[in-house]
């Protein structure tokens, strides 16, 4: 596990777009947190960095949002499913091994129907209200890469 510290919105989302220029189609990212945790922010950064225009919002009612991009962008949000079968009949199996980035706010309440290569990021909330920490686990050789090489341009 690695762990970053953000000090504030803007820096969660300059993370991901670092982050970003990294991915490849078929990539999952599993986003944990408590509500308020930057979860969302941080999937908007994601989509600023894979050059999505159009406004990234989170999917809470619809369940999944796709943006057109090179490669699309499937942002899940899984809060209020109450069981995983609920995701499984949305075919999201498509989405995980499809040609797009996956990111899933609140995966960890799906997590039985997740990928086995994929990174999670836990997002805690700080003392201050504005700082966060990235708890990042990759689930894979090839995510472990990746995180590596993420973090160390970060530095």
């Amino acid at each position: 596990m690695f762990t970053v510290i953000s000090h504030s919105p803007e820096e969660t989302w300059e993370l991901a777009k670092r982050l970003a220029p990294m991915l490849s189609r078929g990539d999952v990212i599993n986003l944990c947190g408590d509500l308020g945790a930057g979860k969302t922010v941080f999937a908007k950064g994601l989509a600023d960095g894979l050059g999505i225009d159009e406004p990234v919002t989170s999917p809470t009612f619809t369940i999944v949002k796709e943006y057109q991009g090179n490669p699309p962008f499937y942002h899940f949000d899984v809060y209020r499913l109450s069981s995983p079968d609920e995701l499984e009949e949305l075919g999201a199996d498509e989405y995980f091994y499809g040609d797009g980035v996956t990111v899933i706010e609140w995966g960890d309440k799906v997590e039985e129907l997740l990928p086995d290569i994929r990174l999670e990021i836990k997002m805690i909330r700080l003392v201050d209200d504005d700082f966060r920490r990235l708890e990042v686990l990759p689930y894979g050789n090839e995510w472990e890469r990746k995180v590596k090489e993420w973090l160390v341009a970060g530095s």
